[in-house]
């Protein structure tokens, strides 16, 4: 993709001017940037993923029986939606790409951002008045409209400690303010991007109003801090310690001087000041899946011999729904690929081969230790033969 290129998804903007312009820095909407767009899946559909085992689902009654702002927790079943009023309630299904491949395929038209920041795509369905009460997300997210139309109303940026209503399920802002000229509907097709900390308020026109969220993962610091601690310890040897060696006699033996702070915190600094542990770190933690227990490890190991002669006789790999895949350079030729929270040393073509869209055929084969690591990615869930995935 040519990052020049004017794109229709962004409003004519190209990838270049929109990352300069908007990325985390201010919202954008986007008339007709799916033109004549159809939405993957129809309502029905969707409250018929909300009532599966293992999906995760709310609901959210802004007039629930049980107070304002009502959230329950999938799975559902009929009775619960049959119960429901004629407006006001909103459901919510998270990672839809997950299990209809026409939403996932969605996602490759953000090519122009990196792969492994996308999250996932959350659908929700609401009758007229549905929504979620205005409210602050800490990650960039993409709204486009997949059925019906929904207002969006923006507050502008609000601070960490903005007041939230107490005593229920939403963290939905105490005061919400609209800024002026920020007040807009959206049709089918029509797509709103939103920075991180920026308040907003969604709220159905119609009924049968889909509209479709295209989140993106960003750690925070303090997740990220303790995450890496914890990486760089399993790795550290135990005679990496404190050290005081030359220092002068103590004017008082109980002062905690600046020295002995300054010895500490150069040990501190200089063990987190290590780039390649932090790639090998970050590609883990960057490509972790969604949910733990969505890849589905084989029982018995495939002998790489094995996937060869498979691939040989026309099969394919497919990556399974919901993987991730990453992969940074060591050197000119080598890389890892960093799969689903773990990391391999791996040629470099064939890391990025894998970690893009290209087809897993056995053209693979021509790069070197390709079918052992194919072999384990199929043993640990990330991939799957293409035959049994359609299955």
């Amino acid at each position: 993709m040519n990052p020049e290129t004017p794109l229709t998804m962004l409003g004519g903007l190209s990838a270049a001017e929109f990352l300069r312009d908007y990325w985390q820095q201010k919202p954008v909407l986007i008339r007709g940037a799916f033109p004549d767009f159809q939405c993957p899946l129809s309502p029905d559909e969707l409250a018929g993923l909300a009532c599966e085992e293992g999906v995760e689902a709310r609901l959210v009654e802004e007039h629930g029986k049980q107070g304002p702002w009502q959230v329950s927790h999938g799975p559902f079943n009929d009775a619960t939606f049959a119960a429901l009023p004629d407006r006001d309630w909103s459901l919510l299904v998270q990672a839809v790409d997950h299990y209809v491949p026409e939403v996932a395929e969605l996602l490759e038209r953000f090519a122009f951002l990196p792969r492994w920041r996308l999250d996932d795509v959350m659908i929700s369905y609401a009758p007229p008045g549905g929504s979620v009460g205005p409210h602050v997300d800490q990650y960039d997210v993409f709204l486009l409209q997949g059925m019906g139309s929904r207002r969006w109303q923006l507050g502008g940026r609000v601070a960490d400690d903005a007041p939230i209503i107490p005593g229920i399920d939403l963290r939905i802002l105490e005061r919400f303010t609209l800024e002026p000229g920020d007040d807009w509907v959206l049709e089918p097709g029509d797509m709103l991007y939103l920075p991180p900390g920026w308040a907003h308020h969604g709220v159905s026109q119609s009924d049968d109003c889909l509209t479709l969220s295209v989140g993106f993962r960003a750690p925070s610091a303090d997740e990220s801090l303790a995450s890496f601690a914890d990486f760089l310890g399993a790795k550290l040897p135990d005679s990496l310690r404190y050290s005081d060696a030359g220092m002068t006699p103590p004017a008082d033996p109980g002062e905690l001087d600046d020295a002995a702070i300054e010895r500490m915190r150069r040990l501190i600094l200089d063990t987190l000041d290590d780039p390649a542990r932090l790639a090998q770190w970050f590609g883990r933690v960057m490509t972790q899946p969604k949910y733990a227990d969505q890849l589905v490890a084989n029982e018995a190991p495939t002998a790489p011999a094995e996937l060869v002669a498979t691939l040989q006789q026309g099969e394919e790999l497919v990556r399974t729904p919901g993987s991730r895949f990453a992969w940074h350079a060591l050197d000119e030729g080598r890389a890892t690929l960093f799969a689903d929270g773990d990391g391999a040393e791996c040629t470099l073509p064939l890391a990025r081969l894998i970690a893009s869209q290209a087809t897993l055929d056995a053209e693979l084969l021509a790069h070197q230790g390709a079918e052992v690591l194919l072999a384990a990615l199929l043993d640990a869930g990330s991939l799957a033969w293409a035959s049994e995935l359609e299955e």
